[in-house]
């Protein structure tokens, strides 16, 4: 059987509601005019390894915490509400050094052969990485460079290690 967390949702949310004082009175715009783009390992706990709260930063995630990936939220976050600053996160022990785009698309192929719906994966990049600081490097130099990210943006690189909840900058 199929685990169902969502069954244990209303009471913690009850909680977060009971408390949620003058979170409503937040702007729509990030106060620090800062977008974070990080993997969604559950892991990573955003707010509390940086020191943000709510409403001080659009914390974009993906698998990788891919800056390709996070485009179209980047140009959401700069053009309408306002940020110039963008920090990319990858960390240590990372799913997306553990394999490449043909073996993913090979196993979702082989999880029904029998499903030609299925091919549509060979459409999809997982943009998986081989090297991690690299993986920084590469995702800093794209957003640096993107004709669509604003010119006047800084943009830095770091890696989060899992192991120590330190941060490292790379770029």
């Amino acid at each position: 059987m199929a685990q169902e967390a969502w069954k244990d949702f209303a009471a913690p949310n009850a909680e977060y509601a009971a408390n949620f004082g003058e979170k409503a009175k937040l702007p729509l715009p990030p106060a620090k005019k800062l977008a974070i783009v990080t993997c969604m390992d559950a892991r990573i706990n955003v707010y509390a390894e940086l020191g943000i709260n709510e409403g001080d930063a659009h914390i974009i995630r993906n698998a990788g915490g891919s800056a390709k990936d996070a485009l179209r939220s980047i140009i959401i976050s700069q053009r309408l509400l306002g940020t110039r600053e963008i920090a990319v996160f990858h960390h240590t022990g990372c799913g997306m050094l553990t394999f490449n785009t043909p073996q993913l698309r090979q196993l979702v192929k082989e999880s029904d052969p029998s499903n030609p719906s299925l091919n549509a994966v060979d459409q999809i990049d997982f943009l998986e990485f081989s090297e991690l600081e690299q993986s920084v490097k590469e995702d800093v130099e794209y957003l640096r460079n993107n004709p669509l990210v604003l010119k006047e943006t800084v943009v830095t690189g770091w890696v989060y290690d899992v192991e120590t909840g330190k941060i490292r900058k790379i770029v």
